[in-house]
């Protein structure tokens, strides 16, 4: 055992006394052979800036991964990151989806009012079914016992008297409702479910200037192969206007206008058409109405 312990110790010692042998590194000028420079080193030395070297290396990586774009190339280290904004573009991508579905559903709407393919069944869809109630809970009469209790709460707590809003005020009936006319002229074809012309057609001169029958916002100012140049404006009420075949579309889609304000000009234009004509229709709460009912031409 001792016999071991010193082949050890010997190992060692011939170990630190290689380590503290000095060399000299001497740099000499290979045409002259002069001696330049002259540095003593030892193993050790070397071994202790070898190590500092490799340390510094390795923290100056560590910085340029932690604050640099370059961690990004690293295997696993930028996964959540990725996954988070993976999520948020999801959710993104799914809230633009609906929008885009809301609007396609509301183009499409428009388009078919523009080309007159409604239902013209008068059917508005699902209706409730009426409430049975028996004739005994209808009986309601009040009686002095009654009056007197409620008289007597209502002066013991103060209550003030509940205040009524009247919410068929928010949308007054059409009958009362001012429209101006859009062009004065001459009928030349009335308002027809059965032939599907949702308007009337109004016979003018050329270059007439169409009006708006209402205050709104124009809500499509566009060209179609049936109806031409044509315009959409939304008013208050429910009230959506239409003016079609125009030769001149006046406003844009997304512009406010003014009752009276001239919004296109007459025109003759589309394939359902004969001759230069305002066709204006005037649609209610999704419906089409006889504008002729409403609005004065003459």
């Amino acid at each position: 055992m001792e016999d071991n312990n010193e082949g050890k110790k010997s190992r060692w010692a011939e170990w630190k006394d290689k380590l503290a042998v000095t060399y000299r590194l001497v740099v000499i000028n290979d045409d002259s052979f002069e001696e330049v420079n002259t540095t003593k080193l030892t193993l050790a030395n070397l071994y202790t800036l070898a190590s500092s070297l490799f340390v510094a290396l390795a923290f100056l990586v560590f910085l340029l991964i932690i604050f640099t774009p370059l961690k990004q190339f690293i295997p696993g280290y930028g996964d959540f990151n990725a996954e988070k904004k993976a999520k948020e573009l999801e959710l993104k991508i799914e809230s633009l989806e609906t929008e885009v579905a809301s609007y396609e559903a509301w183009a499409n709407g428009i388009r078919n009012i523009m080309v007159g393919n409604v239902d013209t069944t008068g059917e508005t869809g699902n209706r409730e079914m009426p409430i049975s109630v028996e004739d005994r809970a209808l009986n309601v009469d009040k009686i002095p016992e009654d009056d007197v209790l409620r008289t007597a709460v209502t002066e013991e707590i103060n209550e003030p008297e509940p205040v009524v809003v009247n919410l068929a005020a928010r949308n007054k009936p059409l009958e009362q409702l001012f429209f101006t006319p859009p062009v004065t002229g001459s009928m030349t074809k009335s308002f027809s479910f059965d032939e599907r012309h949702y308007g009337v057609d109004i016979a003018a001169a050329k270059n007439t200037a169409i009006k708006s029958v209402m205050s709104g916002f124009v809500i499509s100012s566009d060209w179609s192969l049936e109806t031409g140049n044509t315009i959409c404006i939304q008013h208050s009420d429910n009230l959506v206007s239409f003016y079609k075949h125009n030769s001149v579309l006046l406003k844009k889609t997304g512009e406010n206008v003014k009752a009276g304000e001239a919004i296109a000009i007459i025109g003759n234009t589309g394939d359902h058409t004969t001759g230069p004509h305002l066709h204006f229709e005037l649609w209610h709460e999704g419906k089409p109405i006889d504008p002729w009912d409403y609005v004065n031409f003459n």
